[in-house]
């Protein structure tokens, strides 16, 4: 009877003992999102960030208008030097383009090429474009035109230096066709082509007001390479012409704002026609 008693009672005190339940997994991930974690401020970097490629900001000034912002140096290691009056307005430039290539001349090119045409590498260290290239590519179709204009001259002693005359006055084979080639290793063709000459004629159409450089001595201005930067702005603007309308208005420029008033006033025509058939003739 003893036994059944201490059995019962064990059973009993089982019953009231509480259980342990184990959590669910569900639970516990529930619990940890409701839970608020404290978030650290730590940055890493105080760089702003960046946009993205599709996003747009009207606000951006061009690149010819303003160094961008990504190649200014935090501190500046050398003091700023004394430099000329750099141009900044619009309208001027467009006054310089009409007179450089006639009417309705600031039409041809975009805004940013009118800049680019007009900008030297000494200008902000290069960082808001330059030049060379649009010159190298303008030097090339002036020199050329040049070639083909001293090939159609009706008199090559006009042309040519004292010295390539034959010192002993002999008489070399003569032809129409070849008369004017002496012409392409004398003097004439370095004299359309070289530097100072088309930094005069620069000058006459007012390039030099525009042209933004940064001279090394500022108030020597031919000393620093003016007659360099001027002529290359020229072949600059003939090269940007050439990519944005074509060879043709290329062409065109260079023969009557260029070769023509330096004093090449030909009719830029073949002298020798081209043989007719055979059948023509009969």
């Amino acid at each position: 009877m003893s036994c059944k008693t201490s059995s019962s009672a064990r059973i009993f005190v089982d019953l009231l003992r509480p259980t342990r339940r184990r959590t669910n997994c569900d639970c516990i991930h529930t619990r940890y999102l409701n839970s608020k974690v404290p978030r650290q401020a730590r940055h890493v970097s105080t760089a702003a960030p960046q946009q993205s490629e599709m996003e747009v900001d009207s606000d951006r000034l061009p690149r010819w208008a303003t160094t961008p912002a990504g190649m200014k140096a935090p501190v500046r290691t050398r003091p700023e030097r004394p430099t000329i009056k750099i141009n900044t307005d619009q309208r001027k430039l467009d006054d310089v383009y009409v007179n450089f290539l006639g009417r309705d001349g600031h039409k041809l090119l975009s805004e940013e090429t009118k800049w680019l045409a007009v900008t030297s590498k000494s200008f902000d260290h290069g960082r808001r474009g330059f030049n060379d290239r649009l010159a190298f590519f303008g030097k090339r179709i002036v020199e050329l035109q040049c070639s083909l204009g001293l090939l159609s001259v009706s008199d090559s002693t006009y042309f040519l230096r004292s010295g390539d005359q034959d010192p002993h006055d002999r008489k070399p084979f003569r032809h129409p066709a070849i008369e004017a080639v002496e012409c392409l290793s004398g003097g004439a063709h370095d004299y359309f082509t070289h530097h100072k000459a088309i930094s005069n004629l620069a000058t006459q159409y007012g390039l030099p007001e525009v042209v933004r450089w940064h001279p090394r001595f500022p108030d020597r201005l031919e000393a620093s390479g003016a007659d360099l930067v001027y002529s290359q702005a020229v072949f600059a603007i003939i090269g940007a012409l050439a990519l944005e309308q074509g060879g043709a208005v290329a062409n065109r420029i260079a023969k009557e704002r260029v070769l023509i008033p330096m004093g090449m006033k030909r009719n830029w025509t073949p002298k020798v026609a081209a043989p007719e058939s055979s059948s023509s003739s009969s």
